[in-house]
C-alpha cells in the first residue's frame, strides 16, 4: 500500500498552484501538526498496515521539522520519497532526510530561466536550483528527480534551454506538466485581467514533445503521459495510484482509496459501488505507457464486466480515430491520445 502524507505549506502563493495553509505557518504550529501526523502513521503502523511507498507531498513538507517522523516504519518502504524546494534543500535538510530513511527526492524546479521563475513566484533563482541538485547528489540520494512546466509564456528558446539545462543534471526521473489556470491562483487573476495569454493547447503539447524526445535520448521513458524515467526509477507511488491500488492519504486535503471508500485525511467522505469502484481504478491505467488490459481488468475488478463489450465497442471507435491502438490484449494511447486523454477517458466513463 501507498501511504501519501501531504503537508499544506507553501513557501508562497504560487502562480502556478492553489495550495494554501490552513495548518498554520509559525513553527510551533508546524511542529504541532507534524507530530499530529506521526501518531497517525504510528496507529496506521500499528494496525497492521505495511508500506510498499511512502510520499511526503504537497506543499513543501521540509519546512516542518520531520524528525517527528522518526521509527514510525517509514523507513521500511521500498520507495520514500520527498518533495523538495529548491530553497529547502539544505546540508542540514538532507542530513534529516537521510537519516528518517528517504531514497528519493523530486526537486520542484519548474524552470532554469530566471525572469520566468520570478513571475511564477517560485522565490529561487536558476542558480538556487542547480546549488541544490549539487547537494542533493552530494549527499547520496541517486534517485532523485525534476519537476519542470510547460507552456508559460516567455522569448523564444527559453523553454529549450530549460529542457537542456535539466537535461544536463542526468536525472533519474522527470515531471513535466503543463500550465494550468487553477481558479484564485496569479495565473486566473493575471488572465482575467489580460495582462497574462497562456499559450494555445498545440503550442504547449509542443513543448512537451520536445522535452520527452530530448529527455528519451538520455534513456529516460516516458511511463506515463507527465512522467519521465530510468528504468526502474519510476515512482511508485504514482504507479500504485494509477494502477488502480489502494492508498492511504494522511495530513489536511490528503485524500485516499482504500477499498470501496474515498478518504481524506485517513476518514471515509465517500463510499462506491463496486462497478463505479472498478471503472475509477481500471481507467487510470491509460494514462500509462503500459494501458489497459480490458480482460485482465475484468478477473481483477468483477464489477467492470457489465461494462466491457460498451468499451470494446468505444475502444474501436477511437481507434478509428487514430486515439488509441490495440497492441497484443492491451489498449494504449496514440501519441494524439495523449493529448485528449482526458476527453478519452471521459467518453469511457
Amino acid at each position: 500500500m501507498n501511504l501519501y502524507v501531504h503537508f499544506p505549506f507553501c513557501r508562497s502563493k504560487c502562480a502556478y498552484c492553489a495550495l494554501r495553509s490552513r495548518a498554520g505557518s509559525k513553527p510551533e504550529a508546524r511542529a504541532a501538526y507534524a507530530e499530529a501526523l506521526a501518531r497517525r502513521v504510528r496507529a496506521e503502523r500499528a494496525a497492521g498496515r505495511v508500506w510498499d511507498a511512502v510520499y511526503f507531498g504537497g506543499g513543501s513538507p521540509a519546512l516542518c521539522d520531520l524528525s517527528a517522523f522518526a521509527g514510525c516504519g517509514l523507513e521500511t518502504a521500498r520507495e520514500f520519497t520527498v518533495e523538495l524546494h529548491p530553497l529547502d534543500a539544505t546540508d542540514a535538510k538532507l542530513d534529516e532526510l537521510a537519516a528518517l530513511g528517504v531514497n528519493r527526492v523530486s526537486m520542484g524546479v519548474q524552470s532554469f530561466d530566471d525572469a520566468v521563475l520570478a513571475r511564477m513566484g517560485r522565490g529561487h533563482s536558476a542558480a538556487d536550483a542547480l546549488a541544490a541538485w549539487r547537494r542533493i547528489r552530494a549527499h547520496g540520494f541517486a534517485n532523485a528527480g525534476v519537476d519542470l512546466i510547460a507552456g508559460w509564456p516567455a522569448a523564444d528558446g527559453v523553454w529549450r534551454r530549460t529542457v537542456e539545462t535539466a537535461c544536463s543534471l542526468e536525472p533519474a526521473h522527470v515531471s513535466c506538466y503543463t500550465l494550468i489556470r487553477e481558479p484564485g491562483t496569479r495565473v486566473d487573476l493575471w488572465t482575467r485581467k489580460g495582462i497574462f495569454a497562456p499559450p494555445d493547447d498545440d503550442a504547449a503539447l509542443a513543448e512537451l514533445d520536445f522535452a520527452f524526445d530530448a529527455f528519451g535520448k538520455l534513456g529516460l521513458r516516458r511511463y506515463e503521459i507527465s512522467n519521465c524515467a530510468r528504468p526502474g526509477a519510476e515512482c511508485r507511488h504514482n504507479l500504485g495510484t494509477w494502477r488502480g491500488e489502494d492508498y492511504l492519504g494522511l495530513g489536511e486535503g490528503a485524500h485516499g482509496r482504500l477499498g470501496l471508500a474515498r478518504t481524506e485525511n485517513g476518514a471515509t467522505v465517500d463510499v462506491l459501488t463496486p462497478e463505479r469502484d472498478a471503472v475509477e481504478r481500471a481507467i487510470f491505467a491509460f494514462r500509462m505507457r503500459e494501458g489497459l488490459d480490458l480482460d485482465a481488468a475484468a478477473k481483477r475488478f468483477p464489477a467492470l464486466a457489465p461494462r466491457l463489450s460498451e468499451w470494446r465497442a468505444a475502444l474501436a471507435r477511437l481507434a478509428a480515430e487514430g486515439l488509441v491502438a490495440a497492441e497484443g490484449a492491451r489498449w494504449r494511447l496514440t501519441r494524439r491520445g495523449t493529448e485528449v486523454c482526458d476527453a478519452v477517458l471521459a467518453d469511457l466513463v
